[in-house]
Protein backbone atom coordinates (compact mmCIF):
# COMPACT_ATOMS: atom_id res chain seq x y z
CA UNK A 1 0.00 0.00 0.00
CA UNK A 2 1.64 3.03 -1.40
CA UNK A 3 0.75 6.47 -0.32
CA UNK A 4 1.03 9.06 -3.00
CA UNK A 5 4.08 11.49 -3.17
CA UNK A 6 3.84 14.44 -0.92
CA UNK A 7 7.31 15.64 -1.58
CA UNK A 8 9.54 15.71 -4.46
CA UNK A 9 12.29 14.16 -2.22
CA UNK A 10 10.34 10.72 -2.00
CA UNK A 11 7.42 8.88 -0.84
CA UNK A 12 6.21 6.16 1.15
CA UNK A 13 3.76 3.62 2.15
CA UNK A 14 0.85 3.73 4.05
CA UNK A 15 -2.40 2.10 5.11
CA UNK A 16 -5.46 2.79 3.84
CA UNK A 17 -8.37 4.24 5.17
CA UNK A 18 -10.38 1.46 6.79
CA UNK A 19 -12.88 1.90 10.04
CA UNK A 20 -13.24 5.17 11.24
CA UNK A 21 -12.49 8.71 10.10
CA UNK A 22 -10.12 9.42 7.56
CA UNK A 23 -6.62 10.27 8.70
CA UNK A 24 -7.24 13.45 6.67
CA UNK A 25 -10.66 14.06 8.20
CA UNK A 26 -11.01 17.68 9.27
CA UNK A 27 -8.08 19.17 8.00
CA UNK A 28 -8.78 23.15 7.33
CA UNK A 29 -5.71 23.50 5.45
CA UNK A 30 -6.60 24.43 2.11
CA UNK A 31 -4.80 25.30 -1.48
CA UNK A 32 -5.23 29.20 -1.98
CA UNK A 33 -8.04 29.73 -4.55
CA UNK A 34 -5.80 30.70 -8.16
CA UNK A 35 -6.19 34.42 -8.92
CA UNK A 36 -7.70 35.50 -11.73
CA UNK A 37 -5.77 35.82 -14.70
CA UNK A 38 -5.22 38.15 -17.84
CA UNK A 39 -2.98 40.69 -19.52
CA UNK A 40 -0.04 41.25 -17.35
CA UNK A 41 -0.71 38.72 -15.01
CA UNK A 42 0.28 34.99 -13.84
CA UNK A 43 -2.09 32.73 -11.67
CA UNK A 44 -0.81 32.05 -7.99
CA UNK A 45 1.91 29.24 -7.00
CA UNK A 46 -0.23 25.99 -6.58
CA UNK A 47 -0.16 24.72 -2.79
CA UNK A 48 2.61 22.22 -2.02
CA UNK A 49 3.11 19.93 1.27
CA UNK A 50 6.50 21.62 1.72
CA UNK A 51 4.99 25.49 1.63
CA UNK A 52 2.25 24.37 3.88
CA UNK A 53 5.01 22.99 6.19
CA UNK A 54 7.07 26.01 6.11
CA UNK A 55 4.28 27.79 7.49
CA UNK A 56 4.03 25.68 11.08
CA UNK A 57 5.58 26.32 14.01
CA UNK A 58 8.80 24.12 14.30
CA UNK A 59 6.89 23.02 18.14
CA UNK A 60 4.04 21.48 15.93
CA UNK A 61 6.28 19.81 13.70
CA UNK A 62 8.78 18.41 16.14
CA UNK A 63 5.30 16.86 17.96
CA UNK A 64 4.58 15.48 15.06
CA UNK A 65 7.66 13.41 15.25
CA UNK A 66 7.38 11.39 18.50
CA UNK A 67 5.61 8.37 19.30
CA UNK A 68 4.44 8.36 23.55
CA UNK A 69 3.72 4.81 24.64
CA UNK A 70 1.13 3.95 27.16
CA UNK A 71 -0.35 0.91 28.39
CA UNK A 72 -3.03 -0.53 26.25
CA UNK A 73 -5.23 -0.43 29.75
CA UNK A 74 -4.59 3.65 30.44
CA UNK A 75 -4.98 4.76 26.34
CA UNK A 76 -6.88 7.65 27.76
CA UNK A 77 -4.09 9.05 29.67
CA UNK A 78 -2.25 10.41 26.16
CA UNK A 79 -5.51 12.41 25.38
CA UNK A 80 -3.11 15.52 26.35
CA UNK A 81 0.08 14.34 23.85
CA UNK A 82 -2.36 13.72 21.07
CA UNK A 83 -3.97 17.21 21.68
CA UNK A 84 -0.64 18.64 21.59
CA UNK A 85 0.06 17.33 18.12
CA UNK A 86 1.87 13.48 19.12
CA UNK A 87 2.74 12.00 15.75
CA UNK A 88 1.65 8.31 17.55
CA UNK A 89 0.77 6.50 20.50
CA UNK A 90 2.39 2.92 20.83
CA UNK A 91 0.09 0.40 23.07
CA UNK A 92 1.79 -1.59 25.55
CA UNK A 93 0.38 -4.44 27.16
CA UNK A 94 -0.41 -8.42 27.17
CA UNK A 95 -3.98 -8.02 27.64
CA UNK A 96 -6.22 -5.44 25.89
CA UNK A 97 -9.41 -3.68 27.36
CA UNK A 98 -12.53 -4.26 25.75
CA UNK A 99 -13.52 -1.42 25.33
CA UNK A 100 -10.17 -0.02 23.33
CA UNK A 101 -11.86 0.13 20.22
CA UNK A 102 -13.60 3.21 21.60
CA UNK A 103 -11.13 4.32 23.28
CA UNK A 104 -9.07 4.66 20.38
CA UNK A 105 -12.11 6.60 18.34
CA UNK A 106 -12.76 8.59 21.36
CA UNK A 107 -8.73 9.47 21.05
CA UNK A 108 -8.64 9.96 17.39
CA UNK A 109 -10.76 13.29 17.39
CA UNK A 110 -8.69 15.01 20.20
CA UNK A 111 -6.00 15.38 17.24
CA UNK A 112 -5.38 18.93 16.23
CA UNK A 113 -6.17 19.57 12.22
CA UNK A 114 -7.49 15.78 12.03
CA UNK A 115 -4.05 14.85 11.70
CA UNK A 116 -4.57 11.53 13.61
CA UNK A 117 -1.47 10.00 15.31
CA UNK A 118 -0.46 6.51 14.12
CA UNK A 119 -2.20 3.70 16.48
CA UNK A 120 0.90 1.42 17.05
CA UNK A 121 1.78 -1.72 18.37
CA UNK A 122 3.91 -5.24 18.34
CA UNK A 123 1.46 -8.02 17.27
CA UNK A 124 4.58 -10.24 16.14
CA UNK A 125 3.49 -13.55 17.56
CA UNK A 126 4.86 -16.02 19.61
CA UNK A 127 6.24 -14.36 22.66
CA UNK A 128 5.52 -11.08 21.19
CA UNK A 129 1.77 -10.05 21.38
CA UNK A 130 0.04 -7.35 23.05
CA UNK A 131 -3.92 -8.28 22.65
CA UNK A 132 -3.85 -11.64 22.08
CA UNK A 133 -6.87 -11.47 23.82
CA UNK A 134 -8.75 -8.96 21.25
CA UNK A 135 -6.78 -10.41 18.31
CA UNK A 136 -6.05 -14.18 18.60
CA UNK A 137 -3.30 -16.00 19.53
CA UNK A 138 -0.76 -16.03 16.08
CA UNK A 139 2.31 -17.98 15.75
CA UNK A 140 6.23 -17.48 16.89
CA UNK A 141 7.85 -16.51 13.39
CA UNK A 142 10.19 -19.03 13.62
CA UNK A 143 6.74 -21.43 14.09
CA UNK A 144 4.97 -19.80 10.70
CA UNK A 145 8.28 -20.83 9.22
CA UNK A 146 7.24 -23.75 8.45
CA UNK A 147 3.96 -22.13 6.88
CA UNK A 148 3.96 -21.77 2.75
CA UNK A 149 4.43 -17.73 2.32
CA UNK A 150 0.52 -18.47 1.19
CA UNK A 151 -0.42 -19.60 4.59
CA UNK A 152 1.91 -16.73 6.49
CA UNK A 153 -0.23 -14.04 4.37
CA UNK A 154 -3.31 -15.65 5.30
CA UNK A 155 -2.41 -15.58 9.22
CA UNK A 156 -1.06 -11.84 8.89
CA UNK A 157 -4.27 -11.07 6.73
CA UNK A 158 -6.82 -11.96 9.24
CA UNK A 159 -4.17 -10.13 12.19
CA UNK A 160 -4.60 -7.46 10.31
CA UNK A 161 -8.32 -7.05 10.16
CA UNK A 162 -8.57 -7.55 13.79
CA UNK A 163 -6.33 -4.92 14.62
CA UNK A 164 -7.64 -2.18 11.74
CA UNK A 165 -11.42 -2.99 13.43
CA UNK A 166 -9.80 -2.00 16.90
CA UNK A 167 -8.07 1.23 15.25
CA UNK A 168 -5.06 -0.10 15.29
CA UNK A 169 -2.72 0.99 11.98
CA UNK A 170 0.40 -0.03 12.36
CA UNK A 171 2.25 -3.45 13.39
CA UNK A 172 5.64 -3.15 14.29
CA UNK A 173 6.60 -6.53 12.83
CA UNK A 174 7.66 -8.35 11.13
CA UNK A 175 11.27 -8.96 12.43
CA UNK A 176 14.05 -9.57 9.59
CA UNK A 177 16.58 -10.38 11.44
CA UNK A 178 18.49 -13.87 11.10
CA UNK A 179 18.60 -15.80 14.22
CA UNK A 180 18.05 -19.58 14.92
CA UNK A 181 18.65 -18.68 19.12
CA UNK A 182 16.11 -20.15 21.90
CA UNK A 183 15.29 -16.34 22.75
CA UNK A 184 13.95 -13.66 23.12
CA UNK A 185 15.97 -13.09 26.17
CA UNK A 186 18.13 -11.02 28.07
CA UNK A 187 21.36 -12.28 25.95
CA UNK A 188 19.29 -13.06 22.44
CA UNK A 189 16.90 -10.45 21.36
CA UNK A 190 15.60 -11.91 19.06
CA UNK A 191 15.42 -15.82 19.14
CA UNK A 192 11.68 -17.27 18.29
CA UNK A 193 10.97 -13.74 17.17
CA UNK A 194 13.03 -14.32 13.70
CA UNK A 195 12.22 -16.42 11.12
CA UNK A 196 15.02 -18.01 10.37
CA UNK A 197 18.92 -18.05 10.28
CA UNK A 198 18.73 -17.84 6.44
CA UNK A 199 18.52 -14.49 4.65
CA UNK A 200 16.32 -16.45 2.00
CA UNK A 201 13.75 -17.89 4.55
CA UNK A 202 13.64 -14.55 6.55
CA UNK A 203 13.54 -12.48 3.31
CA UNK A 204 10.54 -14.62 1.78
CA UNK A 205 8.33 -15.26 5.01
CA UNK A 206 8.54 -11.92 6.39
CA UNK A 207 7.42 -9.92 2.99
CA UNK A 208 4.41 -12.84 3.26
CA UNK A 209 3.77 -11.52 6.39
CA UNK A 210 4.00 -7.53 5.82
CA UNK A 211 1.81 -8.36 2.24
CA UNK A 212 -0.77 -9.79 4.76
CA UNK A 213 -1.26 -6.87 7.03
CA UNK A 214 -0.96 -4.32 4.39
CA UNK A 215 -3.74 -6.46 2.88
CA UNK A 216 -5.59 -5.56 5.77
CA UNK A 217 -4.95 -1.92 5.75
CA UNK A 218 -2.34 -2.06 8.51
CA UNK A 219 1.18 -0.68 7.55
CA UNK A 220 4.03 -3.29 8.81
CA UNK A 221 7.32 -1.80 10.05
CA UNK A 222 10.35 -3.95 9.54
CA UNK A 223 12.91 -4.24 12.03
CA UNK A 224 15.45 -4.10 13.50
CA UNK A 225 17.67 -2.53 10.28
CA UNK A 226 20.55 -3.18 9.65
CA UNK A 227 20.09 -6.76 11.26
CA UNK A 228 20.29 -7.64 15.09
CA UNK A 229 20.28 -11.58 14.60
CA UNK A 230 23.79 -12.16 16.66
CA UNK A 231 23.90 -9.62 18.50
CA UNK A 232 26.00 -9.33 21.64
CA UNK A 233 23.27 -8.25 24.04
CA UNK A 234 19.18 -7.13 24.05
CA UNK A 235 19.69 -3.78 23.80
CA UNK A 236 16.25 -3.25 25.79
CA UNK A 237 18.99 -3.91 28.84
CA UNK A 238 22.01 -2.88 27.98
CA UNK A 239 24.78 -1.44 25.25
CA UNK A 240 24.99 -4.29 22.13
CA UNK A 241 26.91 -4.81 19.14
CA UNK A 242 25.30 -6.15 15.90
CA UNK A 243 27.44 -8.61 13.68
CA UNK A 244 30.60 -6.77 12.44
CA UNK A 245 29.01 -4.46 8.98
CA UNK A 246 31.40 -6.64 6.41
CA UNK A 247 29.37 -9.88 7.67
CA UNK A 248 26.11 -8.06 7.59
CA UNK A 249 26.55 -7.17 3.72
CA UNK A 250 26.63 -10.64 3.27
CA UNK A 251 23.71 -11.93 5.62
CA UNK A 252 21.76 -9.96 7.56
CA UNK A 253 21.29 -6.40 5.61
CA UNK A 254 19.85 -8.46 2.77
CA UNK A 255 15.89 -8.85 4.04
CA UNK A 256 15.74 -5.22 4.73
CA UNK A 257 17.45 -5.05 1.33
CA UNK A 258 14.76 -7.15 -0.35
CA UNK A 259 12.09 -5.22 1.81
CA UNK A 260 13.51 -2.05 0.29
CA UNK A 261 12.87 -3.16 -3.25
CA UNK A 262 9.83 -4.73 -2.39
CA UNK A 263 8.65 -1.35 -1.71
CA UNK A 264 7.53 -1.77 2.10
CA UNK A 265 6.48 1.93 3.74
CA UNK A 266 8.55 1.79 6.72
CA UNK A 267 11.51 0.56 8.79
CA UNK A 268 12.52 0.28 12.29
CA UNK A 269 16.30 1.08 12.95
CA UNK A 270 17.84 -0.68 15.93
CA UNK A 271 19.29 0.90 18.97
CA UNK A 272 22.57 -1.39 18.89
CA UNK A 273 25.76 -0.43 17.28
CA UNK A 274 27.40 -1.82 14.11
CA UNK A 275 31.13 -2.64 14.01
CA UNK A 276 33.16 -1.53 11.36
CA UNK A 277 30.29 1.09 10.56
CA UNK A 278 29.16 3.16 13.36
CA UNK A 279 30.13 3.16 17.27
CA UNK A 280 27.10 5.24 18.23
CA UNK A 281 23.48 3.21 18.51
CA UNK A 282 22.51 3.04 14.99
CA UNK A 283 19.44 4.50 15.94
CA UNK A 284 21.13 7.89 16.29
CA UNK A 285 24.37 7.19 13.65
CA UNK A 286 24.15 9.34 10.65
CA UNK A 287 26.19 6.83 8.75
CA UNK A 288 23.58 3.70 9.22
CA UNK A 289 20.59 5.80 8.86
CA UNK A 290 21.58 8.21 5.95
CA UNK A 291 24.26 6.57 4.26
CA UNK A 292 23.34 3.36 4.08
CA UNK A 293 19.19 3.08 4.62
CA UNK A 294 18.65 6.20 2.51
CA UNK A 295 21.39 6.78 -0.03
CA UNK A 296 23.02 3.43 -0.26
CA UNK A 297 19.58 1.08 -0.24
CA UNK A 298 17.51 4.42 -1.98
CA UNK A 299 14.81 4.14 0.87
CA UNK A 300 12.98 7.08 0.63
CA UNK A 301 9.65 5.45 3.31
CA UNK A 302 9.36 5.79 7.26
CA UNK A 303 12.63 5.59 9.11
CA UNK A 304 11.38 4.85 12.62
CA UNK A 305 13.73 4.51 15.91
CA UNK A 306 13.72 1.42 18.44
CA UNK A 307 12.79 2.92 22.28
CA UNK A 308 15.16 5.69 22.60
CA UNK A 309 14.39 5.15 26.48
CA UNK A 310 16.41 1.48 25.86
CA UNK A 311 19.41 0.36 27.98
CA UNK A 312 21.94 0.86 24.87
CA UNK A 313 20.99 4.44 24.74
CA UNK A 314 21.17 4.83 28.69
CA UNK A 315 24.29 3.22 28.24
CA UNK A 316 25.96 5.77 25.53
CA UNK A 317 25.20 8.63 27.83
CA UNK A 318 21.89 9.47 26.01
CA UNK A 319 19.10 11.07 27.56
CA UNK A 320 15.31 10.37 25.83
CA UNK A 321 15.71 14.69 24.88
CA UNK A 322 19.31 14.53 23.30
CA UNK A 323 18.83 11.13 21.71
CA UNK A 324 15.56 12.22 19.61
CA UNK A 325 17.19 15.21 18.31
CA UNK A 326 20.51 13.02 17.43
CA UNK A 327 17.84 10.45 15.65
CA UNK A 328 16.27 13.14 13.55
CA UNK A 329 19.81 14.64 12.70
CA UNK A 330 20.54 11.46 11.77
CA UNK A 331 17.65 11.23 9.18
CA UNK A 332 15.33 9.10 11.51
CA UNK A 333 11.38 10.48 10.99
CA UNK A 334 9.28 8.94 14.15
CA UNK A 335 11.06 8.81 17.56
CA UNK A 336 9.65 5.93 19.97
CA UNK A 337 10.66 6.46 23.24
CA UNK A 338 9.19 4.72 27.10
CA UNK A 339 8.32 7.01 30.06
CA UNK A 340 6.41 6.08 32.95
CA UNK A 341 2.84 6.92 33.33
CA UNK A 342 4.15 9.76 35.83
CA UNK A 343 6.72 11.13 33.78
CA UNK A 344 5.07 11.16 30.51
CA UNK A 345 3.80 14.79 30.44
CA UNK A 346 7.19 16.02 31.35
CA UNK A 347 8.95 13.86 29.39
CA UNK A 348 7.00 14.87 26.66
CA UNK A 349 6.80 18.38 26.87
CA UNK A 350 11.06 18.56 27.33
CA UNK A 351 11.07 16.23 24.21
CA UNK A 352 9.50 18.68 21.91
CA UNK A 353 11.40 21.60 23.51
CA UNK A 354 14.74 20.01 23.32
CA UNK A 355 13.66 19.57 19.33
CA UNK A 356 12.73 23.42 19.12
CA UNK A 357 15.89 24.40 21.21
CA UNK A 358 18.11 22.25 18.61
CA UNK A 359 16.69 24.30 15.16
CA UNK A 360 16.88 27.23 16.74
CA UNK A 361 20.51 26.43 17.74
CA UNK A 362 20.97 24.95 13.97
CA UNK A 363 21.82 21.60 15.24
CA UNK A 364 19.38 20.25 13.64
CA UNK A 365 18.17 22.15 10.47
CA UNK A 366 14.74 23.08 9.92
CA UNK A 367 14.66 21.67 6.37
CA UNK A 368 15.85 18.27 8.08
CA UNK A 369 12.58 18.74 10.58
CA UNK A 370 10.04 19.23 7.88
CA UNK A 371 11.62 16.54 6.12
CA UNK A 372 10.48 14.02 8.41
CA UNK A 373 7.10 15.36 9.27
CA UNK A 374 6.98 15.26 5.24
CA UNK A 375 7.56 11.53 5.33
CA UNK A 376 5.02 11.05 8.46
CA UNK A 377 2.11 12.65 6.80
CA UNK A 378 2.89 10.18 3.79
CA UNK A 379 2.69 7.34 5.38
CA UNK A 380 -0.40 8.46 6.99
CA UNK A 381 -1.86 9.35 3.71
CA UNK A 382 -2.52 13.09 4.34
CA UNK A 383 -2.08 15.25 1.79
CA UNK A 384 -2.49 18.98 3.48
CA UNK A 385 -3.38 20.66 0.05
CA UNK A 386 -6.66 18.48 -0.02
Amino acid sequence: MVAGCLLAAGCSGGAPAGPGPSPSAGLTTRAPAPAATGAGTSPQPSCSTGAVLAGWPVQRLAAQTLVVTVEENATRSVAPEVAAGAGGVLLRGTHGPADLGAVLASLRTKAPGGIEPFVMTDEEGGAVQRMANLVGVVPSARAMAAMTPAEITQTATALGRRLRALGVTVDLAPVLDLDAGPGPNASDPDGTRSFSLSAAVATKDGLAFAAGLQAAGVMPVVKHFPGLGGATANTDDAAAMTRPWSELQGAGLLPFSAAVRAGLPAVMVTNASVPGLSTVPASISPAVISGVLRHQLGFHGLVITDSLSGGALVASGSSVQSASVAALVAGADLVLFDFTARKLAAGYSGTVAAIVVAVTSGRLSRARLEDAVGHVLTAKAIDLCR
